[in-house]
C-alpha cells in the first residue's frame, strides 16, 4: 500500500499562513496594549466653556455697622425725674413723650409770666389812651411840652415792658418744654441710663451728656466708615453705588451708596475714610457688627470671561481639543473675586480647564468632565 503525504509546497504555504496569523496576532495586541496605556494616561480634568458677559472689577473693606442716626436724650436743664415712659428695645415714633422732669415749679413759673404779660398789656394800654389825649392837648396849646414828653416816656416804659414780659413768658414756656423729653426722630430706644427720682443737672460734672437720661438710634438705615488704601480712594467718588454683605444673613446684599469721601488722609494710617449708608429693610442689619462693603469701579460689557481658577501663572490656560490639553498664552483685563477677562488668547466658546490643570504639559491627553467650578 502506498502511504499518502503532504507535497514540499503544500508544506511551505502552510507554515506562510501561520507566520501572518501570528504576526498579525502580535500586532492588534500592540495596539490595544498602547491605546489602553494612552487612556489610563490621562488626566482626569474638569473644564467650563468662555463665554461673553458683563464684568465688573470690585473692591471691598471692612467696617463696623453704625446707626445712621443716634442721640443722647437729655434735658437742658435740672431736676428730678418725675417719669420714664419708654424701655431699651422699644420702637417710638417721632414726637412721642419719653421722660419727663417734675414740672410743678416750671407751671408755675409760666403762670406768673402769664399774669406779668396781662399786667404789661393792661399798663401799655393805659399808657396808649393817656399818649392819644396828650397829643390832642398838645395840638390845642391845652399842655406843656414838658407834660407831654413825661407821658411819651410813659408810654414808651409801657411798651418796653410789655416786651420784658412777654420774654420772661417764653423763658417760663421753654424752661416746661425742655422739661418734657420727646423723641426727635422715629427709632428705638437703645439704652436706659438714668431711673426715676434721680437728680439730674447737665451743668454739673455729675451727669454726663455723653450717656443721657435714654440713647435713640434710628436704625432704618445704617452707615459702615471704612479705611481706603491711597490707590482706592481715587476710584470711590461720592453717590457711587455699595454692595454691603454680612456673615448672619448669608446669600443676602444691601444696597447702599458712598455719602462721604475725605480729601485727607488719616495722618497715623495714611488711608481716607470712606462712609456708606445702606438701607436696612425690616431691621435685618445690627449696629455694632461687621460687614464687607464692595465697591464697583469698573465694568465691561460682552467680555470673554473664564473663571479666576482656570488661569495660571496669570499669563496661561489650557484648553482642551480631541482630548488633549493644549497650552494658551491669554492677556487678561478686568478681574472679580471669580471671573477674569480674557483681552486675548481664547474665544468665545473654548473649552478652558478650570480643576486639574496644575502639572499639565502642552498636548497632555486628558479625560473631560464638563462642570468645572469658577
Amino acid at each position: 500500500m502506498k502511504r499518502m503525504g503532504l507535497s514540499p509546497r503544500v508544506i511551505v504555504v502552510a507554515a506562510l499562513a501561520a507566520g501572518l496569523l501570528a504576526a498579525a496576532g502580535c500586532k492588534s495586541s500592540g495596539t490595544q496594549e498602547t491605546a489602553s496605556a494612552e487612556t489610563a494616561g490621562a488626566a482626569p480634568v474638569k473644564v467650563m466653556k468662555a463665554v461673553r458677559q458683563t464684568i465688573s472689577e470690585k473692591i471691598s473693606y471692612t467696617g463696623t455697622l453704625e446707626a445712621w442716626r443716634a442721640i443722647n436724650i437729655t434735658p437742658e436743664i435740672g431736676g428730678k425725674i418725675a417719669r420714664i415712659l419708654v424701655d431699651e428695645g422699644q420702637t417710638v415714633a417721632e414726637g412721642q413723650l419719653l421722660a419727663e422732669l417734675e414740672t410743678e415749679s416750671a407751671r408755675l413759673q409760666l403762670k406768673q409770666a402769664e399774669a406779668g404779660l396781662a399786667v404789661a398789656r393792661a399798663n401799655l394800654e393805659d399808657a396808649k389812651r393817656n399818649k392819644e389825649r396828650m397829643d390832642r392837648l398838645i395840638r390845642e396849646n391845652a399842655i406843656s411840652e414838658m407834660q407831654r414828653e413825661k407821658v411819651q416816656l410813659g408810654y414808651e416804659a409801657a411798651s418796653a415792658q410789655l416786651d420784658q414780659a412777654q420774654a420772661a413768658l417764653n423763658l417760663a414756656r421753654h424752661a416746661l418744654d425742655v422739661s418734657i423729653m420727646k423723641a426727635p426722630f422715629a427709632g428705638v430706644i437703645a439704652s436706659r441710663n438714668a431711673e426715676v427720682g434721680d437728680v439730674i443737672n447737665p451743668m454739673m460734672g455729675s451727669f454726663s451728656t455723653a450717656s443721657g437720661v435714654l440713647s435713640l438710634v434710628d436704625f432704618s438705615r445704617v452707615k459702615i466708615t471704612v479705611e481706603a488704601a491711597q490707590d482706592d480712594v481715587a476710584r470711590i467718588k461720592r453717590g457711587q453705588p455699595a454692595l454691603l454683605k454680612v456673615a448672619y444673613a448669608p446669600g443676602r446684599e444691601f444696597s447702599g451708596a458712598v455719602t462721604v469721601v475725605n480729601l485727607a488722609a488719616d495722618p497715623a494710617t495714611k488711608k481716607f475714610g470712606v462712609e456708606v449708608q445702606v438701607s436696612n429693610p425690616g431691621l435685618v442689619l445690627r449696629p455694632g457688627t461687621f460687614g464687607d462693603v464692595f465697591f464697583e469701579v469698573s465694568s465691561h460689557a460682552n467680555a470673554i470671561v473664564v473663571p479666576q481658577r482656570a488661569i495660571l501663572e496669570n499669563a496661561y490656560v489650557f484648553v482642551v481639543s480631541d482630548g488633549k490639553a493644549y497650552r494658551r498664552e491669554v492677556t487678561t483685563g478686568l478681574q472679580n473675586t471669580t471671573l477674569v477677562e480674557i483681552l486675548s488668547g481664547l474665544q468665545d466658546g473654548d473649552r478652558v480647564i478650570t480643576d486639574g490643570n496644575f502639572g499639565l504639559e502642552d498636548g497632555s491627553p486628558v479625560t473631560v468632565e464638563e462642570g468645572g467650578r469658577p
